[in-house]
């Protein structure tokens, strides 16, 4: 077995051991099986445990999760165009379900352990500077507001923290959501993090536009963080204005949503307001800036703590590693507390697999324990991330939530046609480095970054961060492969004919989404004529010659015989299927019409995305437009590659 990853190596040397790809498709050494016939490091994909038992749990979630279930169940209501379009102009924001406990904004139970356990600022000014020796600054909301409106907004956000559905009906809510009023019992504060952006150590960086109000703890003693995006400047927030403007405050509010929906680890979002004013952007960072209405999203998780979070303590020197460990302590007390609660008799040993044959005890150290449930559950969220063909585009460490949370909507993009080299942001198109393929290496990439900050204080030693990393490979080879079976609606894991599949999708640059929404359709009938096998697919693969023809035939064929071979009828398959496939996924042209219609004052369009995306695997009739490819105009500037001025 080739040698653990070493938590000691150097980003560069890491890197190059992760993806030694010369091709400008950049497949990850995790996915690279699925591309060529050649295998991933053996430690990547073959436990070395004595005994594997995870410690993973999934993050507070309001629902289930459609994605990962294979179990076939009853049909949901299905959301027709014209009774959409009826909700939307009869809309009430009330009443709710009589089973939830209803609080007004001024009953909301706070509690501010964060700024209660870790060190703060002693200064409150918002003068951009080097925050030393604290883990958060208190400051105020200072948007300029005039005006405010409210855009959007989600029920089920509210019900985190049984939050009466009529308080969205308030007067004052967009003045309160905004910023611009405080809110009873509230503490605002902006934290502390640094981070490596593309590869290289950035420093200090901070919530330069994020502004948390405080933790509110529900009904069930479940902790939920409420934050402002786009409130006004910090002393994070370096040469900026600390704003938010309506284009990237749709975006992050729909795909928090969306995600969540689709059944993805992910922060959520409370509601979105316009501010009233204008804020300047230069988009392309090409000198032509412009006026676009503000905005601000209020942001919620159970925390928004990041790897850097940490990593900014641990660079700073002996003086700062106890606040990595204060952090660590606060994190698992509050995030985690099975990890405090283990006990020797729950036999957490696992052989690393090393000459010496030494062994990781997860109940001896609880530090050990937390990062290996969080390299599990980011690895676990990367995954779900490839399922749905997601592509973030900024996975900084500043962005890696240690809660395995997708966090920072920026230029994030849904694949269109199947390109392993997509990314949707313009400033990492030389190297591609945060392209759909490479997520998985970057994650471990990011881990590695993370287990050296933990390291460097002394919570886990070497043996520990190695260990880690493996689980990490070991959990994304596992979710990722079960992933890959039930979208396809097999019976076990194939290779072969995966690896088969994504190489013809890639080639002929087929729909990701549509394709296997659509194979549900084909029939396990060996039967079936030859010239008849593609009709199923026949919306996806366009404009493809006798050659391409033949292949996806030979495919099929190879497909319809596992089918056949599983004993499944075709529609507990198809229903399976359709489960785990969605056949809505917010594309970036469907963000962009939303935008175009909000920023003339019309907020119809961004409600009704809202509300398709929250049950993306329903067919809803009178939808369909909403699942089409991308038209002609999608693929301009500004539509599906974005930087990330926002």
């Amino acid at each position: 077995m080739p040698p653990l990853l070493s938590h000691s190596s150097s980003p560069l040397s890491l890197l190059r051991f992760l993806l030694p790809i010369k091709s400008p498709l950049y497949p990850p050494s995790f996915l690279k099986s699925q591309f060529c016939p050649l295998s991933p490091p053996a430690h990547l994909c073959k436990p070395s445990l004595s005994r594997h038992v995870s410690t993973s749990s999934s993050p507070p979630s309001s629902g289930g999760s459609s994605s990962v279930s294979m179990e076939s169940s009853s049909p949901e209501p299905t959301v027709s165009l014209d009774s959409v379009t009826l909700d939307l102009k009869n809309q009430t924001l009330g009443p709710d379900d009589a089973s939830t406990a209803k609080l007004k904004l001024e009953d909301l139970n706070w509690d501010h352990s964060f700024v209660r356990a870790l060190p703060g600022d002693p200064r409150a000014d918002t003068i951009p500077r080097q925050v030393m020796h604290a883990c958060y600054t208190k400051v105020l909301p200072s948007a300029e507001v005039e005006n405010p409106e409210l855009v959007a907004w989600s029920d089920s956000v509210a019900d985190l923290f049984d939050l009466d559905l009529k308080e969205f009906e308030r007067p004052d809510f967009p003045l309160l959501f905004s910023g611009a009023s405080p809110l009873v019992g509230a503490l605002p504060y902006a934290q502390c993090y640094g981070g490596h952006q593309f590869g290289m150590w950035a420093g200090q960086l901070g919530d330069g536009r994020a502004i948390t109000l405080g933790e509110v703890v529900n009904s069930k003693s479940e902790r939920w963080e409420l934050q402002l995006k786009g409130a006004g400047r910090t002393p994070y927030s370096r040469f900026a204005d600390g704003l938010a403007v309506l284009r990237s405050s749709i975006r992050e509010f729909l795909c928090s949503e969306a995600m969540h929906s689709l059944g993805i680890p992910t922060t959520r979002a409370l509601s979105l307001v316009t501010t009233g004013k204008n804020v300047t952007r230069d988009m392309f960072y090409d000198g032509n800036a412009k006026e676009e209405p503000g905005a601000i999203v209020c942001r919620v998780a159970p925390t928004f703590l990041r790897f850097g979070s940490y990593q900014i303590h641990a660079s700073r020197g002996k003086e700062d590693l106890e606040i990595v460990r204060a952090l660590a302590d606060y994190a698992i007390r509050h995030h985690f507390p099975h990890i405090e609660n283990m006990n020797k008799s729950e036999g957490l040993s696992f052989s690393t697999g090393d000459e010496d044959h030494s062994v990781v005890d997860l109940t001896s150290n609880k530090y050990a324990a937390w990062t290996v449930e969080i390299a599990e559950r980011t690895a676990s969220m990367i995954a779900s991330w490839q399922g749905v063909g997601f592509t973030h585009g900024v996975m900084n460490t500043d962005n890696m939530s240690i809660l395995g949370l997708t966090i920072d909507y920026g230029p994030f993009g849904f694949l269109d046609a199947f390109d392993p080299s997509f990314t949707p942001n313009t400033t990492d198109l030389p190297g591609r480095r945060y392209c759909f393929a490479n997520q998985p290496d970057i994650g471990l990439w990011n881990i590695a970054q993370f287990t050296a900050t933990l390291s460097t204080a002394k919570l886990i030693d070497n043996k520990e961060a190695d260990y880690a990393m493996e689980r990490y490979g070991n959990k994304f080879m596992d979710e990722y492969q079960a992933m890959m079976t039930r979208k396809l609606g097999l019976p076990k894991y194939n290779k072969q004919l995966i690896s088969k599949l994504l190489n013809n999708m890639a080639v002929d640059k087929v729909d990701y989404t549509n394709f296997f929404r659509l194979l549900s359709n084909v029939k396990a009938d060996p039967n079936i004529p030859e010239d008849e096998l593609l009709v199923p697919l026949k919306a996806v693969l366009l404009d493809i010659g006798q050659e391409r023809k033949e292949a996806w035939i030979s495919w099929v064929q190879t497909y319809v015989h596992e089918l056949a071979a599983s004993g499944i009828s075709d529609e507990q398959r198809k229903a399976q299927m359709d489960s785990v496939n969605p056949k809505y996924v917010l594309r970036n042209y469907l963000c962009q019409t939303a935008i175009d219609a909000a920023e003339q004052g019309d907020y119809s369009e961004v409600r009704r995305l809202l509300k398709l995306m929250e049950r993306p695997y329903d067919e809803h009739p009178g939808m369909e437009k909403y699942a089409r490819l991308p038209p002609a105009w999608a693929y301009r500037p500004g539509v599906c590659m974005l930087s990330c001025s926002s």
